[in-house]
C-alpha cells in the first residue's frame, strides 16, 4: 500500500505553481511519499487594487495559512518575501531552501539596459522600494525615467512591454528563473543599484507546529546560510515597522564571495567566510531622499544572532531618519 500523499497549498499562478511543484518533487525525494498541489485562490491573487493599497502585508498568504491550520492541506509554499515578520501561532517556518538568485531585473524593449533607457523612459513596477531606488539611481546618473505602478502576472508585465505600452518592466530574477523566462531579462540590476526586497529570491516552506514528522523531514530541504540571511533582511523590516509593501530594501550576503549569486555553486566556500554583511535602504518613491546603511558582522550561528543583527541595523537606519520615509506603517 502507498503512502497517502502529502497535501502542498500553494497560490494558482504560474510562478507560484512553478516553485511549489518544484519544493514537491524535493520533500517527494526526501519522504518518499507523493506530494499533490492544492491549489488555493488569495485576496492578493484576486484584488486588482496596488499591494501599496491594500496593505501589502500578507495577502498572499493568509488564505494559504488559514487552509494549513483547518487540516486541508500539510504544509504550504510561500515566497518569502510574502510572509509578514511576525510570527503566527501555530505554524512553523520548517524550510528556506537554497536561494535563489535575490537580484531584480530589467525587461525592456529594444534590449536596452537600464543606462541605455530613453529620456522620459516609462518603467513599471508594483513596488515603492523598486520606485525608489530606481528614482535614485537615475537622479544620480542624470537618467531620465518615469516610473509607473503596475500589478499583475509575468505575462501580464512583460506584456506592458511588448505591446509599446511602456518601455520597461521590473521584476524579480527568481521569479522568471522558476518560470523559465530569464533569457527575456535585458539587464541584471547590481544590488549595489537597487536592494532587493528582504527575503526576495528565498522559499518559505510552512507547516503545523504540531506536525513533528514532516517538521523533521522538510527540515532536510533547509540550508542554515539562506535561513540566516533571511532571517537578518526581516528582522530589519520588523525592527523598521514596516510591512512588505514599504519601500524598504535588504540584502545579507557574504562580501569575500561577491554575495552568492555570482558564485557557481550556493555552498562553495562557506566554510571559509566568517563574515555576513547586511545591507538595508528606505526611500521616498521619487527617490529624492534615501537612507542606505551596512553592517557587518559575524555569520549568524543562531536565529537570535541573526536576529540581532537586523536589528542593529534598523535602529541605526531610524536614526538617520528612516522612519519618515515609509508612507505606510505596519499596523
Amino acid at each position: 500500500m502507498t503512502e497517502k500523499a502529502l497535501r502542498l497549498g500553494t497560490r494558482r499562478s504560474k510562478l507560484a505553481m512553478a516553485q511549489s511543484g518544484q519544493v514537491a518533487d524535493a520533500v517527494s525525494q526526501v519522504t518518499g511519499r507523493p506530494v499533490e498541489l492544492v491549489e488555493i485562490t488569495t485576496y492578493g491573487d484576486t484584488s486588482r487594487e496596488h499591494l501599496a493599497q491594500i496593505g501589502g502585508t500578507g495577502v498572499f498568504v493568509a488564505a494559504l495559512r488559514e487552509a494549513l491550520l483547518r487540516g486541508e492541506v500539510d504544509f504550504a509554499v510561500h515566497s518569502l518575501k510574502d510572509l509578514p515578520t511576525a510570527e503566527h501561532e501555530g505554524l512553523v517556518l520548517a524550510a528556506t531552501p537554497v536561494r535563489e538568485d535575490p537580484r531584480d531585473v530589467i525587461v525592456a524593449r529594444d534590449a536596452f539596459k537600464l543606462t541605455d533607457l530613453p529620456r522620459g523612459a516609462r518603467v513599471g513596477t508594483g513596488a515603492p522600494r523598486r520606485m525608489a531606488q530606481l528614482n535614485a539611481y537615475a537622479r544620480a546618473h542624470g537618467l531620465e525615467i518615469e516610473t509607473v505602478p503596475i500589478r499583475g502576472n509575468v505575462d501580464t508585465r512583460i506584456g506592458y512591454v511588448r505591446s509599446g505600452e511602456l518601455d520597461a518592466v521590473v521584476l524579480a530574477a527568481a521569479g522568471l528563473n522558476r518560470v523559465g523566462r530569464i533569457d527575456e531579462v535585458t539587464d541584471f540590476l547590481s544590488v549595489d543599484a537597487v536592494l532587493p526586497a528582504p527575503g526576495q529570491g528565498a522559499l518559505a516552506i510552512e507547516c503545523a507546529a504540531d506536525n513533528a514528522a514532516l517538521i523533521a523531514a522538510l527540515a532536510e530541504l533547509d540550508d542554515p546560510f539562506t535561513r540566516a540571511a533571511v532571517t537578518a533582511e526581516r528582522s530589519l523590516l520588523a525592527a523598521l515597522e514596516a510591512g512588505c509593501s514599504a519601500p524598504v530594501g535588504a540584502l545579507a550576503d557574504l562580501p569575500p564571495l561577491s554575495a552568492p549569486l555570482e558564485r557557481e555553486d550556493p555552498r562553495a566556500g562557506v566554510q571559509t567566510v566568517k563574515e555576513m554583511r547586511l545591507r538595508g535602504v528606505v526611500g521616498t518613491t521619487d527617490g529624492s531622499t534615501l537612507v542606505q546603511l551596512s553592517t557587518t558582522g559575524p555569520v549568524p550561528q543562531t536565529h537570535e544572532a541573526a536576529m540581532a543583527l537586523g536589528r542593529e541595523l534598523a535602529t541605526e537606519m531610524l536614526a538617520q531618519g528612516a522612519a519618515g520615509l515609509m508612507g505606510e506603517r505596519a499596523q
